[in-house]
């Protein structure tokens, strides 16, 4: 590394650490104190599993939940390459998510949102490899739909993660519901 490319750095690094920069699970953050506080709603079918695993990933598992967190997935699948003899060879699978969270102690809703995002598959190949295709593109958007409410609540957890500090267990009211599905 050259001295100009080192000082760029040793620059860049004191730039960032003088304008607050810090990450966001640092140790007394505000989205720290959401691992293990959110208890997230039951899982209904295969997207929703998905969903719901890998918000857990991210969040941990709800020891001790302060808040629960609700959504309502939606899905839509369309054809997007179409040979000359009518063959759809290609799909596009759009998918949203409408959440909330609640203050398990109050009821009231602390957070809510909508987060978007889409996948593609390929069905060229035989009837199994355009299932197991279909299949890993849900679950991939599924898992992109629940990287986005994280960083959501990550991003906004300073204006409503304090607000049940202290707070005993619940359970997650409602239910989940998922139209236009697999």
């Amino acid at each position: 590394m050259s001295l100009f490319n080192r000082r760029l750095l040793i620059l860049s690094l004191a730039a960032l650490a003088g304008c607050g920069f810090s990450p966001a699970l640092a140790p007394g953050t505000a989205a720290r104190s959401l691992l293990g506080a959110i208890e997230v709603a039951a899982p209904t079918n295969r997207n929703s599993f998905d969903l719901a695993k890998q918000l857990e990933l991210n969040l941990g598992p709800a020891n001790s939940p302060r808040y629960a967190l609700r959504y309502d997935l939606g899905t839509s699948t369309a054809g997007v390459a179409i040979t000359s003899s009518q063959e759809t060879t290609r799909y596009h699978i759009t998918g949203k998510a409408n959440f909330s969270v609640l203050d398990l102690s109050s009821g009231t809703v602390v957070s809510s949102g909508r987060v978007q995002g889409f996948s593609a598959y390929s069905a060229t190949g035989s009837t199994a490899a355009t299932l197991s295709a279909r299949d890993d593109a849900y679950a991939r958007l599924m898992v992109q739909l629940a990287d986005q409410i994280t960083t959501r609540l990550s991003a906004t957890a300073a204006s409503w993660a304090g607000s049940a500090a202290g707070s005993g267990a619940g359970s997650v009211a409602g239910s989940v519901a998922e139209t236009a599905g697999e």
